[in-house]
């Protein structure tokens, strides 16, 4: 059986997300953030040598990087669903969206989130964050103007992906620009087994 070293608040979320569309048996070992500082307990040391979250376990492997859980998962034991055939025209477009999520849509994110402890010593850097924020964004919003998911009119793995920094920006009502994306949210946390998810990984305030 599947085990996931769940943190709060974070992107093992969809992972429990996409072990609930396929209806697969997993256990969930959770783990809470330090009050003070939100990062993760020293525990997860213990699974991963980089101490972070998501990491699953399945038998003897243990796999870090939600990118790598959730094409393991889908795959491996998932028999494929929710991932289009090699051969399939959207094949490349669904593996774009997959590596994008992480490698370029949190890093501008992430950047807005650290530099803003910094207070006025930051203020060189909030236009160029900003710009880059509204770019890729503006990217993504484009990307669904005429279809209802990220990889097409099937609803995918690369969707599960991408939902964390969508949710991750939406907090304060930061999406009313992107009036795609939005629609977009309301699909996905409609599915039930989003809902189930949340049952089952406890409070999670990101985008919801």
């Amino acid at each position: 059986m599947i085990k996931v070293h769940h943190l709060n608040n974070s992107r093992s979320q969809r992972v429990l997300w996409l072990l609930e569309e396929l209806g697969l048996d997993y256990e969930v070992v959770r783990y809470q953030r330090d009050p003070v500082t939100n990062l993760a307990p020293p525990e997860l040391l213990k699974v991963h040598p980089l101490g972070k979250s998501p990491v699953i376990s399945d038998g003897d492997m243990v796999i870090a990087e939600s990118g790598t859980i959730m094409e393991y998962i889908a795959r491996v034991r998932g028999g494929g669903r929710f991932v289009p055939k090699e051969s399939a025209a959207n094949y490349w477009d669904y593996m774009h969206w997959m590596h994008y999520a992480e490698g370029s849509a949190m890093l501008p994110l992430l950047l807005s989130l650290y530099t803003s402890r910094l207070g006025e010593a930051a203020a060189p850097l909030g236009p160029r964050i900003t710009s880059e924020i509204m770019n890729h964004f503006g990217y993504m919003n484009t990307a669904l103007a005429t279809r209802p998911f990220f990889a097409g009119d099937e609803f995918s793995v690369c969707d599960m992906q991408m939902s964390f920094p969508i949710e991750a920006f939406s907090s304060g009502g930061k999406l009313a620009a992107f009036s795609n994306l939005d629609s977009f949210l309301k699909r996905i946390h409609a599915r039930p087994a989003y809902a189930r998810a949340l049952e089952r990984g406890g409070l999670y305030t990101i985008g919801t």
